[in-house]
């Protein structure tokens, strides 16, 4: 897993608020400070652009970035295990979703070519990428060799 700042900042899942939380706490299942709810939820977040940004940066908890469209069928037949791999990655990383089709501009961004995409990023900065579908047991394992 990539290094992670001490304090790490990550969002809400709920409400979409900034919280710190000591790295040594992260598996303690802390809350958000504004709405209480959990921070971490076990399921990878589907956000556009503008939430994506937001998870990006200094500080800011490292992300799996599963880019996907809907009509692409490796990209429907890998999403429940990348569900699965998000039970087993959180809370040392965010699991984000980003549908290709509905922003454009981070495909472009990130010069993504294939579909499913998926990309490891930490402290605002690509760490590793690898493109096609592949089991839970897989994108752990990949996650793992990578950082």
């Amino acid at each position: 897993m990539p290094q992670l700042p001490d304090p790490v900042v990550t969002l809400c899942p709920h409400c979409g608020a900034a919280n710190r939380v000591p790295a040594a706490r992260l598996s303690a299942h802390p809350t958000c400070g504004k709405c209480k709810a959990a921070l971490f939820t076990g399921a990878p977040l589907a956000v556009d652009q503008a939430q994506f940004d937001r998870h990006m940066g200094p500080g800011k908890l490292p992300v799996l970035v599963d880019f996907w469209a809907e009509w692409c069928g490796p990209c429907k037949a890998m999403a429940p295990a990348f569900a699965q791999a998000a039970k087993v990655l959180e809370p040392q990383l965010r699991l984000l979703k980003i549908d290709t089709e509905a922003a454009p501009a981070l495909s472009q961004r990130y010069q993504i070519r294939s579909i499913p995409t998926l990309m490891l990023l930490a402290g605002g900065r690509e760490v590793a990428r690898t493109a096609g579908a592949m089991p839970v047991e897989g994108i752990v394992r990949w996650v793992r060799s990578v950082s």
